[in-house]
């Protein structure tokens, strides 16, 4: 019996009974679009996440306050005060590969104006900033060097604030906003850049000068980070290499002694975020790979029960010359094409899922061919290796004893 027959014989069988051969296949259609839905899901995450953080600019370079120990205990670095201004200056003169930085300090409160309000964080920095965060003005003009100097009471918003506190469409620019009771008058407005990796939105901020939050709103003389920006990429790990040194000097921190800093690039964001994606992928796969399993002895199950109905079939066909070799292949041939019919309802709901995913979350939706023809092969191996045994019992048979089965 050729390969063609074969498969016609075992379609038929399968025919005979829809209901059975539907419920037999669900643990590899659960299976199988799990694993699938799991790695699209897994690929279009990294794709969606890596764009991200590539539209940032993988040369960014955050340096920020290393957290303490307390007798063993961790506790964080709120209190931490170890960079300052002049950090910013040292970095700035001691690297080639450093193109621009900025200080950083951040405060969280109410957005007042008018009667409107809204909660908001307030981000202080220098005119460098709106670059290395890739941040573009509507309307309105950057902060500048003066404002810094003189602690102005100036501030850039971002879109969701202006939507906000200036709900009647009112252009922005040239009023006063209160944060925490202190007065800021609005110079600039953002463009929208939405979203970022994390689900925060990224327009609602306010930007001032770091001068104005640090006296102003915060009473401090630290900072709570540093933002620089390398030259280019191809640099960004030697920029990094060369802003630790030159804290540790700027710090007179002994060789041998831990930083009291941090320094990480936005690649280094993006490197780790692909590990814990895939790390994530793999387990969720290899859970998802358990239904496999059960759907494969699902098959078994109901392949015993298949040549047990039709042991008279059997003995009929071995009366009348099919070799053992013939019912072997046939039961092979029907729960092979069980399981492949199973994985390919599978790939469809894997594929329905991670594409119902990634639109959901604005992710690239990516089809895994290396993903699908593994899906194909193991599901022909689980036919297989779940039919051959009771293939081979069918095919063991004895004539005689199968025609007096009642």
């Amino acid at each position: 019996m050729n390969f063609k027959k074969l498969s016609g014989v075992a379609w038929k069988a399968l025919l005979r009974n829809k209901t059975r051969s539907l419920l037999t296949m669900l643990g590899i259609i659960i299976g199988i679009g799990s694993v699938i839905a799991m790695v699209g899901i897994g690929q279009s995450s990294s794709e969606g996440i890596g764009g991200e953080i590539s539209e940032m600019g993988t040369n960014t370079i955050f340096v920020t306050r290393a957290s303490q120990t307390q007798g063993g205990v961790n506790i964080g670095s709120a209190n931490v005060q170890t960079l300052k201004e002049s950090d910013v200056d040292a970095i700035l003169k001691g690297s080639r590969n450093i193109s621009m930085a900025s200080p950083s300090v951040s405060a969280a409160g109410q957005l007042v104006y008018g009667a409107n309000n809204w909660p908001g964080t307030i981000q202080g920095a220098n005119s460098n900033f709106l670059e290395i965060r890739k941040y573009t003005m509507a309307s309105g003009s950057n902060i500048t060097e003066r404002d810094v100097e003189t602690a102005a009471k100036v501030c850039i918003i971002g879109k969701t604030v202006a939507n906000e506190l200036f709900p009647d469409e009112e252009d922005p620019l040239g009023k006063v906003i209160r944060f925490k009771k202190i007065p800021l008058k609005v110079i600039g407005v953002l463009e929208s850049k939405g979203q970022n990796m994390m689900g925060q939105d990224q327009d609602d901020i306010v930007i001032a000068p770091y001068t104005t939050v640090q006296k102003r709103i915060l009473a401090i003389n630290y900072l709570h980070m540093i933002l620089a920006s390398s030259k280019s990429e191809a640099v960004a790990h030697q920029a990094a290499e060369d802003v630790q040194g030159i804290l540790r000097e700027q710090h007179k921190i002994q060789a041998g002694a831990d930083d009291d800093f941090e320094v990480f690039t936005q690649q280094q964001m993006l490197d780790t975020m692909n590990n814990v994606t895939g790390m994530l992928t793999i387990l969720l796969t290899a859970i998802a790979a358990i239904s496999l399993l059960v759907g494969g002895i699902g098959i078994m199950n109901i392949m015993y029960v298949t040549v047990t109905e039709r042991t008279r079939e059997i003995g009929l066909r071995m009366a009348i010359g099919a070799k053992n070799r013939n019912i072997l292949m046939q039961f092979l041939a029907e729960s092979t094409i069980l399981s492949l019919i199973g994985g390919v309802i599978g790939l469809l709901l894997g594929l329905g899922l991670s594409f119902a995913a990634a639109s959901l979350l604005n992710w690239p939706f990516i089809f895994s061919t290396a993903a699908a023809a593994v899906s194909f092969v193991v599901c022909a191996a689980i036919g297989i290796f779940f039919g051959w045994y009771p293939a081979r019992k069918a095919a063991n048979l004895d004539p005689i004893n199968a025609l007096r089965f009642e």
